[in-house]
């Protein structure tokens, strides 16, 4: 079996409510096991004997289109993987005071042209730092004092992508996947 982490983008946003139980009770129907919640934006752990994440997450989408009536853009992460996101340290930790670190998901790497075009919008309040499918971003004062969001991110790269707080990824490798 493989262990994955789905983090869902549009999940409890924009009057879009999802209870966590439902959500749980779907990946169950959808044939997946051992399946745990973290918190409400859309963070689910799994297990499954298919190991390829993309054909996984497009069953996820598909599920959850079919049952929520809009679509959920997944991005599926091994164990492996997430242990080494959070252990990525893109920015000095002088840097990382200053402000809140934030990794937004992406479906794929992003192409060396898009990858400058993203970090070409760096300010003084924003910086990026892109590794493999993930960009690090470091809001240096706070969210709301940011001039971009996470819409300008997926614009910019041509792909979606889904946010979450680095503290949120630490607390789910520490509550559900150390050793």
């Amino acid at each position: 079996m493989f262990q994955y982490i789905a983090f869902l983008r549009a999940i409890n946003v924009g009057g879009r409510s999802v209870k966590m139980a439902d959500l749980r009770d779907l990946f169950i129907t959808l044939g997946f096991a051992d399946v745990q919640t973290y918190i409400q934006s859309g963070n689910v752990l799994f297990t499954s004997p298919n190991p390829d994440p993309n054909k996984l997450a497009q069953n996820i989408e598909a599920g959850l289109s079919a049952t929520l009536g809009y679509d959920v853009p997944t991005f599926l992460r091994t164990t492996t993987e997430l242990i080494d996101i959070a252990n990525y340290t893109p920015f000095s930790d002088d840097a990382k005071d200053e402000g809140t670190l934030y990794v937004s998901f992406l479906p794929q790497e992003p192409a060396a042209a898009q990858q400058q075009a993203l970090l070409a919008l760096a300010t003084d309040t924003d910086s990026f730092h892109i590794y493999r499918d993930q960009v690090y971003w470091l809001y240096r004062r706070s969210l709301g004092a940011s001039a971009y969001t996470n819409a300008d991110v997926e614009k910019t790269l041509g792909m979606a992508a889904t946010r979450r707080n680095i503290n949120t990824i630490h607390k789910i490798v520490a509550k559900y996947l150390s050793v």
